[in-house]
Parts: structure tokens; sequence; C-alpha cells
């Protein structure tokens, strides 16, 4: 290859690499924007009090248009969920009000899972790949704790649902950091997330004698014996196999 046109190869490569550096930070810093605005904005409209106010609004609107309400609705919580925004809750009551604990609890997990999914794949693009081949390199508390999330990850994908030890947004982030597999990640949110909405939308469902009344919902449910000790089974299930693990890990190094 003659001189000239080595300079050329260089120079056509060198503007590819600096817009794909830019572009693959682009989806990342979007939600990131939106979700400080959405933070300012959004935390007085997406509320228990914009629900009531507007109930009977949406019950007309959603009678007439079934199918319309229902896109609507999935589309609402996927943008509440992907950007961050205030309102998770109050979503899942409402998918519980307007459609009942079934398929309300359908439409709130799928809602949730796709908005989780796509900032999950905007993580993974903006930072995720080259954190996680970071972690590979380097040494210490940083690759064990990469190595530890892999391992056991579908163990500690459900646990991390299960049980709010880490916000949502934070579990929607984290997986994608470590190089978590979409599958794993997408599975372990449909199902990890499923019992705790099942809670909130049924509670939602019965949203219409609360408004009549006069009060707000108990949200503390999901402390009561009867909701909480299931879950803590649940996630007493998924924690067995690390357990299980580092017994016989003890075992090998006696």
């Amino acid at each position: 290859m003659s001189g000239e046109a080595l300079m050329s190869s260089e120079n056509t490569d060198e503007p590819g690499p600096a817009r794909s550096g830019w572009t693959r930070y682009l989806p990342i810093l979007v939600i990131g924007a939106v979700a400080l605005i959405g933070a300012f904005f959004l935390r007085d409209v997406l509320s228990f009090e914009t629900l009531r106010d507007n109930r009977e609004a949406l019950i007309a609107w959603r009678d007439a248009n079934y199918a319309l309400a229902v896109a609507g609705f999935i589309a609402a919580y996927v943008a509440i969920v992907a950007f961050s925004l205030p309102g998770a809750t109050v979503a899942t009551l409402t998918g519980g009000f307007l459609f009942g604990t079934f398929p309300g609890v359908l439409f709130n997990v799928v809602g949730a899972t796709l908005g989780a999914v796509l900032i999950f794949l905007a993580a993974r693009a903006g930072l995720g790949r080259r954190l996680s081949k970071g972690m590979d390199t380097s040494e210490g508390r940083l690759k064990r704790i990469k190595e530890g999330i892999q391992e056991n990850q579908w163990s500690m994908l459900f646990l991390m649902r299960l049980l709010p030890i880490v916000p949502f947004f934070v579990a929607n982030l984290l997986p994608a950091l470590v190089g978590v597999g979409l599958v794993p990640f997408a599975i372990t949110t449909l199902l990890g997330i499923t019992p705790g909405a099942l809670v909130f939308t049924s509670v939602g469902a019965g949203l219409g004698a609360v408004f009549a009344a006069g009060e707000t919902p108990d949200l503390g449910i999901i402390f009561e014996p009867q909701v909480l000790l299931p879950l803590l089974g649940l996630a007493a299930l998924s924690a067995l196999p690390l357990l299980i693990k580092a017994v016989k890990g003890r075992k090998g190094l006696a």
C-alpha cells in the first residue's frame, strides 16, 4: 500500500471511532436528562391526587377506547421506568384501578419489564461494555464483584427484584455495568417483579372504594405477614443456590 493510500485510510478511520464513541453515550445521556427534567416537573403530576381527581375521565376514556387505553397505559409505564420518572407506584395502582387485578397486573409487568430492558440496553451500550472489559482486566475487588454476579447471576438478579435491597433503577443499571446478558436480565425482571406487582395491582383494583371513602390507599400492605412471608420465601429460594455454593466452597477448603 502506498504512503498516500495509508494516510487516506488513517484519515478515513479517525472520525469513525469518534462518532461511534459519542453516539454510544447518547441514549444514556438522553435518559439522564429526561430523568432530571421529569423529577423536577412531574413529581406533583404523577401522583395519587392526580389519579383521584381524574378517575372519572380515565374510566370514561377506558370504556370508550379500551384497546387504545391499554396501549397508552403500557407506553406510559414504559416511559416512566425507562426514564426513571417519578410515579411508578401510582402507575401500578392505576393499572389495577383501570383494568382490575387481572389483566391489570399483566399490563403493569409488561410495561415495567420493557422499560427496564430499554434502560438496561442504553446503559450497556453507553457504559456497560467498556466498564465490563475494564473489570476483566482489573485486579482485586471490582473483578471479584463482577465474577460473583456472573457466577450466580440468576439468583442475584432474582434477589434484587424480589427484595428492595437496591432502588429499581439501580437494579436496571447495575447488571448492564457488570456484563449480565439481556435474556437473564429480562426473564428475572419479568418474573421477579410479578409478586410485588400483583400486590400493588390488587390494591389499585380496590381504589374505587378508597376514593368513595375519601381515604388514601394503604401501601403498607406489602409488610403484612400474609404478603411479606411468601415474598421472603421466594427470596430464600432464590438465595438457596448461593448458600449451597458457599457451603461447598468451605468444604473444599477444609
